[in-house]
């Protein structure tokens, strides 16, 4: 594995980094690798075909016809 030095970070950074690293009670060097790895290697995106294979069977077409209930015959503003 590599090392990877990072210089002339913004002191506020660095103490974040403690902080979020003491939240989840690891090392700022472990807290730093995780996020440098859930940024660059993150989720992989989804094809669209992907993405509308995944959406739910919630029933037939005509469970979602619009019903003509004659709302052109009134002002629906007023």
């Amino acid at each position: 594995m590599a090392n990877l030095i990072v210089r002339n970070i913004d002191d506020n950074i660095v103490d974040a980094l403690k902080a979020r690293a003491g939240k989840h009670g690891r090392s700022a060097e472990a807290e730093h690798r995780l996020i440098l790895e859930s940024a660059l290697l993150g989720p992989v995106k989804k094809s669209f075909a992907q993405a509308l294979k995944s959406i739910p069977d919630v029933g037939d077409d005509s469970d979602f016809e619009r019903i003509n209930d004659n709302a052109g015959d009134r002002d629906v503003f007023n």
